[in-house]
């Protein structure tokens, strides 16, 4: 179907208008309608099926977010090992991953030459550190978000991952939410038209708190502890760069601080802030909004796609649907099936918007392929340097600040 037809015929009707005239005008934007939903279904992949007789073997690191994955699932993957610094984490690893050799520390996991690549799922501000580690020592890495935390941990980053050409994935789950499959793929048959404006939002209330469980554990603090937002910014900017690729050029962040939770007085980041609201420019010369928040009465992440031609809303916590409309007046409320584009033992949801097993085969068919994956060390990069320099807009009052790029030249 031509993208001319898929989105349908005529508009709402204006003025005064006979019944008859008002049941054709209604049949019309059913047709387009049905139209619209049936141009969305074309969006979905033809049936996963594997590319190769390849296995890759893979080491686990991390045992709490690093549970969620489906590596042992994926016909083309292998589990060597498991690692993580507490036993009880250690032993939750093996029994998820069916996997009996386990490893004490990242640092000894390196060393074990079956080993063809490694998930960090480590403590965040440990990241960059980890990732050189695992490609200094010849494997590939995919990582928890985000990449890095500091302008010169990405340039680190990009240094290692060009100097060995080994392969590097983030594991960003606002990329693989099923919306942001569908804007992706929308935006590049041209049906949004221009991407005039958008928006990425992600709160999480009272993360970072003392009395915030992931945050204080076993009587001691966590990475969390204190943690500024906008250096977590990739479930928001995803929403855009891993839309139309575009790359955020200039920042303007406004900072809540916060004056009486003792995690925001003294902290090892020196971070005041609780929230960051931040207005974007990108390369194209379009805004975009971008919200992290610890400290608002809001939960989760949503983002609003808004073009020329069509507009697609996520559903939202508060309860809007989800919503795709067109500017003939066609409008969809369901999101295409995309299980079938991953292998069929992974066909559950788990993690954030059912992205996990879009994450796991993405990373493993890349390496099976001998391509880089869709979220490479570039993407990655363009997805986390922003919050670092809106980060440092806080601290100016909202100074427009220059991001610098990390991208290949």
């Amino acid at each position: 179907m031509k993208k001319e037809q898929a989105r349908g015929i005529g508009s709402a009707f204006s003025g005064t208008m006979d019944r008859r005239g008002f049941l054709a005008s209604g049949a019309a934007l059913l047709a387009a309608g049905a139209l619209a939903a049936q141009s969305l279904e074309e969006l979905a992949l033809p049936e996963w099926t594997s590319r190769a007789d390849k296995k890759v073997r893979i080491g686990v690191v991390g045992g709490r977010f690093g549970l969620s994955f489906h590596w042992h699932e994926h016909p083309n993957c292998i589990v060597e090992a498991v690692s993580d610094l507490i036993p009880d984490r250690r032993a939750q690893l093996q029994g998820r991953y069916e996997c009996e050799k386990a490893y004490e520390s990242l640092e000894k996991l390196v060393l074990d030459p079956k080993i063809d690549a490694v998930a960090v799922f480590t403590p965040a501000p440990d990241h960059a550190r980890h990732v050189k580690l695992c490609m200094d020592h010849g494997k590939h890495v995919i990582s928890a978000c985000p990449a890095c935390m500091t302008l010169e941990e990405a340039a680190m980053m990009k240094e290692v991952k060009e100097r060995t050409g080994l392969k590097y994935m983030n594991a960003e789950t606002s990329y693989y939410r099923w919306e942001t499959i569908t804007a992706r793929r929308l935006f590049a048959r041209g049906d949004f038209g221009e991407m005039v404006y958008s928006e990425g939002e992600y709160y999480h209330p009272l993360i970072g708190y003392g009395r915030d469980a992931l945050s204080w554990h076993d009587g001691k603090k966590t990475w969390r502890y204190g943690f500024p937002p906008m250096l977590y910014p990739t479930h928001s900017t995803a929403f855009l760069v891993g839309v139309t690729g575009e790359r955020l050029t200039k920042v303007s962040c406004v900072g809540l601080r916060e004056t009486v939770e003792p995690a925001f007085q003294d902290n090892v980041y020196n971070n005041p802030f609780t929230n960051g609201m931040a207005m974007f420019l990108t390369d194209k010369g379009h805004p975009f909004r971008c919200n992290v928040a610890w400290n608002i009465h809001a939960h989760g992440e949503r983002a609003q796609w808004l073009g020329s031609r069509a507009a697609l809303y996520m559903e939202g916590p508060a309860g809007q649907p989800f919503a795709m409309k067109y500017d003939d007046g066609a409008s969809v409320a369901a999101l295409p099936d995309y299980w079938r584009e991953v292998p069929e033992k992974m066909r559950y949801d788990k993690g954030h918007g059912r992205s996990h097993a879009f994450i796991t085969a993405e990373f493993i068919d890349a390496l099976v392929e001998d391509r880089e994956p869709a979220i490479d060390l570039y993407e990655s990069l363009a997805f986390c340097v922003p919050g670092i320099v809106a980060h440092q807009s806080s601290f100016k009052d909202g100074e427009q600040l220059d991001i610098p790029s990390f991208d290949r030249m």
